[in-house]
């Protein structure tokens, strides 16, 4: 565990590499709840589930909420080209929500997968998302989903696909996935990216492969965490 001024951050990455939601989670004021914890903590512990696209994140949303003066506790289970389904069948990711005291809970997906036709996209995230979720509320956790982006020069398998159209079905998933699992607050990280592409700046955003983030790319996504849990400055 590292301490960094007014964060403490920490992390368990390995960076190389159909259950219904009980019908009590549905229609609960996810927003309120979201910040009635937010400003219960002194401290806010935020654990990230992902992939790659989370390997950086984390830091920035730390370092970034230290200079606008909240404390926060970051941890990570992170591990490259995971899947959710993946995690959810994973011992160590269920222990780490289960045992970490969590506030908030963090879950993104593998970036293709919400870029899917629906019901593709569906069978393979709504499941084990719902199942990560319910670990993390019946430990005391509000669980958010990290929209993501589309690729620079969207689906390669996809004749005439571009990021704008990829990120506009992320998007749209992202929402269904969200009202599957009960209604989860969703961390719009894709949107921000886009407006980036309408000013002109959108391809300083992602490495040379067109699909993960720059350090410029991580920064932004952590402008949207903090504002998206803390509120804009």
């Amino acid at each position: 565990m590292k301490v960094l001024s007014a964060m403490t951050v920490s992390f368990l990455s390995a960076c190389s590499t159909q259950v219904p939601m009980p019908s009590r989670h549905r229609g609960f004021d996810s927003k309120g709840e979201l910040a009635a914890k937010v400003e219960a903590r002194n401290e806010l512990r935020v654990l990230f589930v992902g992939n790659s696209y989370s390997f950086g994140a984390p830091r920035e949303f730390a370092k970034l909420a230290s200079k606008r003066g909240h404390r926060v506790h970051v941890d990570q289970s992170t591990f490259s080209g995971w899947t959710l389904q993946r995690h959810a069948a994973f011992e160590g990711t269920r222990q780490i929500i289960r045992n970490g005291n969590w506030d908030v809970v963090v879950f993104q997906e593998f970036s293709e997968i919400p870029a899917l036709p629906l019901s593709r996209c569906a069978a393979q995230m709504f499941s084990p998302l719902r199942e990560l979720v319910n670990d993390a509320r019946n430990h005391g956790a509000i669980s958010v989903l990290y929209q993501t982006w589309g690729h620079r020069d969207g689906a390669k398998n996809l004749l005439g696909d571009d990021f704008h159209a990829m990120t506009q079905r992320v998007r749209a998933n992202y929402q269904a996935a969200s009202e599957n699992a009960g209604g989860l607050i969703v961390l719009p990280v894709g949107d921000a990216w886009e407006r980036e592409f309408f000013e002109g700046r959108g391809r300083m955003l992602f490495l040379a492969d067109g699909s993960h983030p720059s350090g410029a790319g991580n920064r932004l996504t952590a402008s949207v965490f903090v504002d998206s849990l803390f509120g804009k400055p």
